[in-house]
Order: C-alpha cells, then structure tokens, then sequence
C-alpha cells in the first residue's frame, strides 16, 4: 500500500504508523499513572507510620512522590522512544500532545535543577570537610548545630536583607537622575488637560496634511464599524516635512481638540549615558500610555517629535551612511543646492540675489533645525561622563548603542500592543502546567475545562505618531514599514497661497488698517515674505503692532509691517549712509538685476529691491516663482544667468568698467554655466547671423564659429577660476577641468552677458529711471517693485552679432 493511502480513520488524516504510535504513547502513559497510583498506599505507609509523620505531611509527600515518580516515568520514556508526527491528527490529538509536552518540559526542568542543586551542595560539602578534615556527615552535623543558635539565624536573616536593599539603593544612586531627566520629558495629557490655544482651524498651509490626519484619528477613535467591516485602523502615523512646518503644532491641535489622552515625548529623551537605560525609557512610556487608555476609552496617541534621534538606520547609528554608500556622497544635482549662500539663502556669494523656489524654501527650512540640547544639566553630565570613562575606558557608554537599543524596544512594543498582559500569560502558562503535571486534575470533564482560560488581547489601543525633519530613506525601513508607522503625511514648506492662509489667521488676531485686508494687499504680503515659517508670520503682526502703538497708533498699516519685516529678518538693513557716487553704483547695480529678472524670467515675480544694507550685501534683488515649478529649462536657466550678470553689464553700460561688488554675481553665473554643460547637458545658443549669405557652408560654420569664439573670449575673461579644487569634490572645479566644457561654459557665458549689455544699452534712461527711484526710496517691496518695473516699459532687445557695436571692448 502507497504512503500516502496509509491514513488512520480514527486519528484524523494521520499516518496509520503514527497513529499506532500515538495510540501505544496514550496507553503508556493511562498505565504509567495506574502503577503510579497502585504504589501510593505503600508510600503513605512508610512516611504516616514507619517515619512518624503527620497525617497531613503524609498525605502532601505521597501526593508529591506518585507525581514525581509520574514525571520520571515519562522523562526516561521520551528519551527511549519516539514521539509520533502528528500531521494531520485532529484537535484533540494536538491537545493531548501539548499536554504531555508540558508535562515532560516541567520535570524535566525539575530534575535537572534537583540534580544541578545537589552536585553543587555536594562538591561544596567536600570542599568544606577536606579543608576542615572532617567526615561531609560532621560538616553537616556542625551545620545543624550552628544554625540551630537564633543568634546565627538573626545575623543571617539581616545580611540577607542588607544586601540587595544596599545594591538596589546604590543602582538608584548611579541610575536614577538619568531615569528621572528621561522621565521628566514624557508629558501626559487627558482630555481637558493642555490648552496651547492651538485648535485644529489654526494650523494653517497644511490643508492635506490636516485632513489625512483627522481622517485617521477619527478611525482610532471610532472604527468599530469600520474594523467589523475588516478593515485595520493604522497603528501609526509619521509627520515628515521641514522644520517649522506646523507637525508639532498639529500634534498639540490633535490633544486640544480629540477627546483622547496623548503622551509626548522628545526623541532625545531615549538616549542615555549607558546601555540599557533607553529601554526602561521606552518601556515607561508604553506603560503610562496603557494606564491613560484604560482611563479613557481604552486609547491613547503617543507623539514622539523628532523620532529621527531614535529611528535612524541602525547601520547609521555609528556616525557612518546608509550601508551600501561606501561614505560616498552624491554631489548636488541642481544649481539651487550647490549654491545657497547667507542666511536668506542666495545663490551668489555677494547675496544680493535670492529666488524663491520649492527647493529654496526646503534648504531655509532646514537650516532653521534646533540644535538638541543635552538631556541632563551640564554639571551632571560632565560628571556622568567622567563615570562612563572610568567604568569604561575603551568607549562602551551607551551614546552608540542606546539609539539601536531603544529602537529595537520600541518596535517591540509597536507590534506587541494587542498581545495578552505578560503576567497573566506567565501565570496562566504556570498553572495551566502545573495542573498538566499532577497527572491527576484531567484536562476537561464532559465540557468543562479545568484549566485557565487562554488570556485575551489587551482591550488598550495604543497609537503612534512620529515626527521628523530628516529624508525617510535615513529612518530604519523596519519603523516606517506597514504596520508600524507606515502612514506618511509630508508636510510642505509654506508656499505663497499657504503664507496668504497663514496671514488670515495671524490678522484676524489684531488691529490692523482694513487695507491689509484687500486680496491685492494679502496676495503682496503673501509674495513679500519669501521663506517665513508660520512662526515668523505671528511674529511680524505682532511686532508691526508694536511699531504702531509706540506711534500711538491703534492699528497698524502697510509701512509698518515692511519695517518689521526688516527688523526681524537676519541680516537687518543696516542703517549705514552711502556716498553719493556709491549710492547711485549700487542702485544702477540692483537696478540691472532687476531689468533683466523682468524681461528674461518670465515666470518670476520681482518681491523686493533695495540698497540698504544687510550683512555683506550692499543691496538686493528678491524674487519669486509665479507657480511652483519642480524642473527649469534650457531658457530659464539661459534668463538666470542674464539676471545674473546683469547688474555687471549696467556698471559697463553706465561706467565704462565695473566694480568688485560683481564678484559674487560672475561666481554664480559661472557655477550656473558648469552645471548646464557638465550636468544638464545644456550648449549654447546656435548662432543667428541674421540672414547673412556664404558662398558655402563651409564659411557659414567659419563665420559662425568666428562669433562663437568672441563670445568664448568675452566668457573667459568673466569666468571665475578661484574656486574649490575637483579632488575635493568640488562639481563646478570637475566640469571646468575639461576643456571641452570649460570652453562651451564660456561660450554661454558670453551669450548671456552679451544679452545683457544690450538690454541695458537699449533700456539705458529705463534702467537709469529704476535706479533713481531706488536712490530716493531705498528699499522697494511687493507690488511697489513691480509697477516700478512694468512703468519702466522695459524691451528685449533684438541683437545683431553682425553688429560691432554691442561687442564690448576686451
């Protein structure tokens, strides 16, 4: 007969030799139990009457003999013979087989320590009687005798006690502050706890955001129906966006406006000075959130800001890259994050020339991060660190480690938050086997069960949200996974219809001229306040208020909220009085930045223009995207760098030669000019020779590489060579290294300052009126630039090559 028709009808779809098996085990064991009990009375007889002990005493050592001699009887017999497979078998037969393994696991475990016990009490006996040169039976009598003395007993009893108690009180010494400052920064809210006076209406600019997150929570807090339906409410959510972007704000929205508690935590609070201690952290933490739940409703949100501090990529945690990336790091791949310079993020060193992007708006925020602070004051910890140096010297503190640790921890928790309570499954699990092990409580008696009932899941709903303002490619894949914190909300850096939004909110709030409240008023706030975080928003409406009650004024205007914008701002306008001759430089400066920003990029918006000055800028031009674009093509960057080099191109329209103050503007355009030929693959403009005719083509390509060359000449001697070195990774040094790039890079140099020249010799009394306006009002903002601009009626001009004229003089 085939293996496969080998089944046992009455042990379900289990082989017929396994089934035999199991059944010759079943009647092993029925036999074993009956000798077991045939032999008690024997037993009962030599404790009751041959040893004289109590009825009860005997009774307990019979009971505890037969189950002894029970749970050898099985050990010696799983040694000699095998268990059968018990695929296949029924429920029962699995039941069955559970128990015995119970059983077997707990006798086995007993006689191993009887045996562990005695061999160490036995060698310590003979140690003891070869040392004192007595019998083991006089070591043990002398035993006897002195602990039968209460004075022994006494002394005994209290070391035994001193201790532990000494040990525990020295580990709190060495301990306890560290625990205390990491608990110290877990905050527990109920509902009806924490006003911030933020509610859900106001965080403003992350209107997704928002949404994805009210839609989650009210599943957590009513999804009954929706988990009846089969559905699985998420168990976590990350906030991921730069910082000052409203996740921390939303976090205390969500605890001002559910009805549900919610723990904070930092993610600096779970590093610790050594290994270990971040885990006690995290487990703290689970515990007050399970504690609030069964308080209310049986949830509770935990928010952990910054989790970046806990929940980098484990092969990160030692100061090293993603693995895989060898310490390589990738160079920037747009012009925009190669060049970012001061505080306001300029893309020339000079700064005085700042366009708001998408990317300008993320590297901003970035840079406005806080620094963590240290967790314990600096006393403590110099002293702390002076113990983890002593303790250990070659570097083993917790600082490396702790991170890892209480990561692991963490996602522990995250997925045994609908496991059983641990103790009730220890002692549940500890009963259960104990009565297996008597042999003589049977499992169930008709229907009944004699045994504990398997513990349920815990009815406390814990959820997670995260926050951080690191890429989600450095965060451990395990913590962002499904399951985990695998929801992801992004939030965006303000844009200008959010900062329109945020200046709603912030307005409403205090006395203002009703002409603030024009939507030509709000849409030039909105465009003026490139790069402000909602924070800075508040803080301008307030400060102009300021300026206006200190003018006795009860509401503030327009004048008053540009001054406070310069006053908050970093880099505030320096009230330094140029000389004449200097002021009227710097305005024709700004003033060609500003007419070739205004005919060249037709998709930017002139924001602000001054020659006031603020750090190292004499002046400024400021502008912004009209819609927010996520690629630029070859005329776009072709107009960035005539915007460029346009303050240059009017210094030699108007002087005849220019200032140092170019510097910063030729180091841009030329960074920008390596980056279209070495990384975009950009070239420069064909020539158009403007219909002229050749006898050939091939003295038209010779005419026009002819004027390719002057063009390459004029490029080079703009091109700015004193920059970093290609082998320390410098981009724009590696493109320039190649003459082949280096020579296409001048060519687009000269193209575009060529453009340039001939605009501010074609607009020359246009651009002239700009900088004199400049000169009187000395700083432009919003719609005042732009009408300045548009009533300049400035042209693009049409350029000739042929024309000797617009060449200028090398």
């Amino acid at each position: 007969m085939a293996p496969a028709d080998k089944k046992a009808a009455g042990f379900g779809g289990m082989r017929e030799d396994h089934a035999r098996l199991g059944r010759e085990w079943r009647r092993l064991s029925r036999s074993a139990t009956f000798v077991a009990i045939l032999t008690s009375p024997a037993l009962f007889g030599l404790l009751y009457i041959q040893d004289g002990w109590s009825l009860l005493g005997a009774l307990a050592g019979t009971f505890a003999g037969i189950i002894a001699f029970r749970g050898l009887i099985d050990v010696i017999a799983h040694r000699l013979i095998p268990r059968p497979s018990l695929y296949g078998a029924d429920r029962e037969s699995l039941l069955d087989d559970a128990v015995a393994r119970r059983r077997i696991w707990f006798w086995r475990g007993k006689f191993r320590l009887l045996v562990w016990v005695g061999g160490v009490v036995l060698a310590l006996l003979l140690v003891i009687a070869t040392l004192a040169g007595e019998s083991i039976g006089q070591v043990l009598s002398d035993i006897g005798s002195g602990l039968s003395d209460p004075n022994t007993l006494t002394t005994i009893l209290i070391l035994g006690l001193q201790l532990p108690m000494l040990f525990f009180i020295n580990l709190f010494i060495l301990f306890g502050p560290l625990l205390f400052f990491g608990l110290r920064q877990m905050k527990g809210y109920e509902p009806g706890d924490a006003d911030w006076g933020v509610r859900l209406d106001d965080v403003r600019g992350q209107t997704e955001p928002k949404a994805d997150v009210t839609r989650v929570i009210s599943l957590w807090q009513s999804g009954e129906e929706f988990r009846k339906a089969g559905g699985k409410p998420e168990r976590g959510l990350l906030f991921i966006g730069a910082p000052g972007t409203g996740k921390t704000m939303l976090s205390k929205a969500l605890a001002t406006s559910f009805n549900s508690p919610i723990v904070l935590m930092p993610g600096s609070a779970f590093a610790q000075t050594f290994i270990g201690m971040d885990v006690i952290i995290v487990q703290f933490l689970i515990r007050k959130a399970r504690k609030l739940a069964r308080k209310w409703g049986n949830q509770c949100i935990i928010f952990i800001d910054e989790i970046d501090a806990v929940g980098l990529r484990r092969q990160a945690l030692g100061g090293g890259g993603v693995a895989g990336d060898f310490g390589r790091t990738a160079p920037p791949q747009t012009f925009e994050d190669y060049a970012f310079y001061g505080t306001f993020g300029a893309i020339n060193a000079t700064e005085d020339l700042i366009l708001e992007t998408r990317a300008w708006r993320e590297k901003m925020f970035a840079r406005r991060a806080e620094v963590r602070g240290p967790m314990l004051p600096p006393g403590l910890a110099a002293a702390y660190g002076r113990i983890e140096s002593f303790i250990f010297p070659g570097g083993m503190g917790g600082m490396g480690m702790g991170g890892g640790m209480a990561l692991n921890q963490l996602l522990v928790q995250m997925d045994g938050v609908d496991e059983p309570p641990m103790m009730r499954k220890f002692f549940t699990n500890r009963i259960n086997t104990w009565l297996d092990a008597t042999y003589l409580i049977p499992r169930k008696i008709g229907g009944a069960s004699l045994r504990l009932s398997t513990p349920k899941p815990r009815a406390e709903q814990i959820y997670f949200i995260g926050a951080t303002n690191v890429p989600i490619d450095r965060l451990d894949p395990a913590l962002v996974r499904p399951g985990r914190m695998g929801r992801h909300i992004w939030f965006r850096t303000p844009t200008k219809d959010d900062r329109a939004d945020i200046f709603d909110l912030y307005l409403a709030k205090v006395a203002h001229d009703p002409d603030l409240d024009t939507d030509r008023r709000r849409d030039e706030l909105a465009r003026i306040t490139n790069g402000y975080s909602p924070a800075m928003i508040e803080q301008v409406c307030s400060m102009a208020l300021t300026l206006a009650h200190s003018d006795e004024r009860n509401e503030f205007e327009w004048p008053d909220i540009v001054e406070a914008m310069t006053t908050i701002e970093s880099g505030t306008a320096q009230r330094i009085e140029y000389i004449p001759e200097e002021t009227r430089a710097t305005a024709i400066h700004e003033a060609g930045h500003a007419a070739a920003s205004h005919v060249y990029m037709h998709d930017v918006l002139s924001t602000r223009l001054s020659i006031r000055k603020r750090g190292g800028s004499l002046g400024h031009h400021q502008a912004i995207e009209k819609e927010e674009r996520f690629s630029s093509w070859r005329h776009e960057e072709v107009g960035k760098l005539v915007w460029a080099l346009g303050a240059m191109a009017a210094e030699h329209a108007f002087y005849g030669e220019n200032a140092g103050g170019v510097s910063g503007d030729v180091d841009s355009a030329t960074g920008r000019a390596a980056y279209m030929v070495g990384i975009y693959g950009m070239g420069p403009e064909p020539i158009d020779l403007n219909g002229a005719r050749f006898a050939s083509q091939e003295e038209q390509l010779a005419a026009e590489e002819a004027v390719m060359q002057r063009f390459e000449r004029i490029g080079v001697q703009i091109m700015n060579r004193a920059r970093g070195m290609r082998e320390q990774g410098d981009p724009v040094a590696a493109i320039l290294a190649d003459p082949v790039k280096k020579a296409a890079a001048a060519r687009i140099l000269g193209q575009a300052y060529i453009t340039a020249l001939c605009l501010v010799q074609h607009n020359r009394e246009s651009v002239l009126e700009i900088a004199e306006i400049l000169i009187q009002r000395k700083e432009l903002h919003g719609d005042e630039v732009v009408d300045v601009l548009d009533a300049a009626r400035l042209e693009a001009p049409r350029i000739d090559v042929n024309d000797e004229s617009i060449w200028p003089k090398l």
